[in-house]
């Protein structure tokens, strides 16, 4: 138990005042009747197929208010829905960044709701009601995570409850001045870091940070609901009536020891029913609410199986565990309760540690070390490039036909993003662990740059017959990035705390940068956004596109201009990386093991990661100094 010492020397430092319960130990419970807990991930689940069909009841209905929205001059909406023998997938993704990602996209998703004030009439709304599939990474997994499992709150919620997003003082210091709360704090999460390691259970200090982010994201009642789980989700009356999109969290596989993280490491999702990865060096799911039992091949070695692992807090510090780097020294904390949370920890302990590994000697995977450890290790979801999640959302099994995009990276001198995560993306369809998924073709970071692409959204893969030289046809990409309009919004990924002024500022802006500054520089946006959404089914039947979407087409999709720093040549092509890092890809997924022979960690790629440095601010790519209209206040505390 590798932090247990440390932590029982923390509850020694005093006695705590507070009524604690429950505990955050996993429990023990009876293993179900011939359990097997594995699968193969030749398909979804059962269990989310069924949950499919409930969900596409409400976004059926949704996109059908939605669309009637766009008002479309030539187009019959309600003949359009009729002719459909299937419902329409819209999968939304949103990018690591810390606080700066959470809250932009929070204003980004909440451009989408209509539980949103304003959304509908200056904005998007009703177009999340519409959506099959929410998936967040790192800090836009804080946003997603927060959402779901506050039982589908909203942001305009959120903004009136001090309890959740109370960021006014640091995540390692939420006393502020006053250090008998932050002192209590830590007590709390030491003993609750006691009480999984007292079950035989080991610890990292991705418990001690998932822990610490409860409080922020789930309230500090109940010591910020220290028993919530993930899988919890499937038992919430707005999740099993549909009411929300899919939560998919996403983190990557670790080799213990090893810097090497690329586009060959296995990507990893969590959702409701599962814990898994289409890739195949697992192509493995597990039941996400047994996770913890002591198996072999799926099978529980025991009559005795454990529940309770996948925390809530657990999961999201999972995907954005790189803040695991957080210097706590000179943070505020007394040194004694540094030095009794980090004492017994090792070096490189920055991963999180799923103990005993759920796909212990599982025989689909072809990347036998994964199976082989008898502890399965799991880290930041950002670190191979790909700061935007789509891995989840261009599975065939998933029939995703429109992707939203959201990018709150900082990738640039003045930390704003600079589409690098579509080439990492688009770069690892090619590898053996793209297994015949696809991505539309993408403009280079440095046409992104010179042609000022990341200045408003971007349409990818507008014309399927111009992407028949790959896999398949993968889903339309609408890519929407961070945009300063009436705040600031490219702060530091390290920023750990924010005035309820800022917070609120840069909730607004990302409204705005979703929205095309409340429909004030193109006040034919949510028909546009419309045009993405219908694309795909009326190119599967033939279907003539409505005018309004050929002229919106011609404004956002990308025209295949390419920029090499000295001369542009058209092109739908990207190569950042050597061809030696390429392999042949087949249309059809691997549904065997043995396939394919890529190591977590084995190869290294050229597309960048940021360094999350202080942005430099610097009026580059900024719309504050375009003269647009006076701003609509759509995002207040009340958000009106």
């Amino acid at each position: 138990m590798r932090v247990l010492t440390s932590l029982l020397a923390l509850q020694l430092l005093a006695t705590p005042s507070f009524a604690y319960s429950p505990s955050y130990a996993p429990f023990e419970v009876s293993c179900p009747k011939d359990a097997n807990f594995v699968r193969d991930a030749s398909s979804v689940s059962e269990s989310e197929a069924e949950w499919l069909d409930i969900r596409h009841n409400v976004t059926d209905g949704a996109l059908a208010v939605f669309l009637n929205r766009a008002d479309f001059q030539d187009f019959n909406t309600q003949d359009f829905i009729d002719s459909l023998n299937r419902s329409i997938n819209i999968g939304l993704t949103f990018s690591g960044g810390g606080y700066r990602a959470m809250l932009n996209g929070a204003g980004q998703i909440a451009a989408l709701d209509d539980r949103t004030e304003g959304a509908n009439d200056h904005g998007l709304g009703g177009l999340l009601q519409a959506s099959t599939y929410l998936v967040g990474l790192s800090g836009g997994n804080w946003l997603s995570g927060t959402l779901a499992l506050n039982n589908w709150t909203s942001i305009q919620s959120i903004l009136g409850d001090d309890t959740i997003w109370n960021l006014e003082n640091s995540i390692v210091n939420p006393g502020g001045d006053n250090m008998n709360l932050t002192a209590a704090r830590w007590q709390e999460i030491g003993i609750a870091l006691n009480q999984k390691a007292a079950a035989g259970f080991d610890t990292s200090i991705t418990d001690i940070w998932g822990r610490a982010l409860s409080y922020q994201f789930f309230g500090t009642q109940n010591n910020g609901s220290v028993g919530l789980s993930f899988s919890d989700i499937r038992e919430y009356v707005s999740f099993q009536n549909g009411e929300m999109p899919f939560p998919i969290s996403v983190s990557l596989g670790r080799v213990p020891g090893s810097d090497l993280i690329s586009l060959n490491s296995t990507v990893f999702e969590f959702n409701p029913f599962e814990l898994g990865s289409w890739d195949p060096s697992l192509y493995a799911f597990t039941d996400l609410l047994y996770v913890g039992s002591e198996v072999s091949n799926g099978e529980p070695v025991t009559d005795i199986c454990i529940q309770g692992y996948d925390n809530g807090g657990l999961v999201l510090g999972t995907s954005s565990n790189v803040f695991n780097v957080i210097p706590l020294n000179g943070s505020g904390i007394p040194e004694e309760f540094v030095a009794a949370l980090l004492g017994g920890l090792e070096q490189d302990d920055d991963y999180a540690l799923f103990s005993p590994n759920p796909f212990y000697d599982t025989d689909f995977a072809s990347t036998r070390s994964i199976v082989q450890s008898e502890t399965l290790y799991l880290f930041d979801g950002g670190f191979d490039g790909q700061n935007v999640p789509f891995a989840p959302l261009l599975q065939p099994e998933r029939d995703v036909d429109v992707i939203f995009a959201f990018d709150n990276s900082d990738n640039t001198e003045d930390a704003f993003p600079d589409g690098s995560t579509l080439g990492a993306t688009y770069d690892r369809q090619f590898y053996r662990q793209g297994n015949g998924t696809s991505f539309p073709y993408v403009p280079s970071s440095d046409s992104i740059l010179a042609h000022g692409l990341n200045e408003k959204p971007l349409f990818l893969g507008c014309d399927a017959s111009n992407l028949t030289g790959l896999a398949s046809i993968p889903p339309l990409v609408v890519y929407i990035p961070n945009i300063a309009y009436t705040a600031w919004s490219n702060t530091s990924t390290l920023q750990l705390s924010y005035s309820n002024e800022e917070r609120d500022a840069l909730i607004q802006n990302g409204f705005e940068a979703a929205t095309r500054y409340n429909l004030t520089i193109d006040s034919n946006w949510p028909t546009c956004v419309a045009c993405a959404i219908i694309r795909r089914e009326q190119e599967r039947n033939g279907w003539e596109q409505p005018t309004e979407c050929e002229e919106c087409f011609q404004e956002y999709c990308w025209d295949g201009i390419q920029y090499n720093g000295t001369e542009e040549v058209l092109s739908r092509s990207l190569n950042y990386t050597s061809q030696s890092n390429l392999t042949d890809y087949s249309s059809t997924k691997t549904e065997a093991s043995g396939t394919a022979t890529a190591t977590d960690g084995s190869t290294s790629s050229t597309s960048s990661v940021s360094t999350n440095g202080v942005p430099i601010l610097t009026p580059s790519l900024m719309a504050l100094a375009i003269p647009f209209v006076a701003v609509i206040p759509l995002l207040s505390l009340s958000m009106t």
